[in-house]
């Protein structure tokens, strides 16, 4: 695991999410949503689209989605946000493990991209065989304190 960017570890915290089961293209609005966002602010947006209260803009990949009230085209990924989640609370742990105020935090970096895609195959009529490929998604959240 390597992360996209270099940040000074003494003011930064980390957390990589590896070959994740949930949607690429909703991660990645996910990320385009909550980048710089304070950490608090974001787990309770992620909380509230799991909880299917608000609906995440569509910024990439808004082809054929349906317009939400007030936002246009938008969804409720609940699975990415589950995983996006779950990330952002580990980072938030790595950072009170080193003594960071937890409550002080926002989210200086965040990307996702593809990570290992798993091969399968179904079988189909005449021996033939039809590629039942399941992709993953990589996570990485960098967190730091503000002043």
């Amino acid at each position: 695991m390597k992360y996209s960017t270099d940040v000074d570890p003494d003011k930064t915290a980390k957390a990589y999410g590896y070959e994740l089961h949930c949607s690429r293209k909703d991660s990645m609005n996910l990320a385009h949503v909550i980048r710089r966002m304070k950490t608090e602010d974001a787990k309770k947006y992620l909380q509230e689209i799991i909880d299917m209260k608000r609906p995440l803009p569509a910024v990439f990949h808004n082809r054929k989605r349906a317009h939400q009230k007030g936002i246009g085209p938008g969804s409720f990924p609940q699975k990415a946000a589950k995983y996006m989640l779950r990330t952002l609370e580990n980072a938030e742990n790595n950072a009170e493990y080193k003594g960071f105020d937890v409550e002080n935090m926002k989210i200086s970096h965040i990307s996702t991209y593809g990570g290992r895609v798993i091969r399968g195959i179904m079988p189909r009529a005449h021996g033939r065989a039809t590629d039942k490929n399941t992709k993953t998604t990589n996570i990485e959240i960098i967190i730091e304190e503000v002043e």
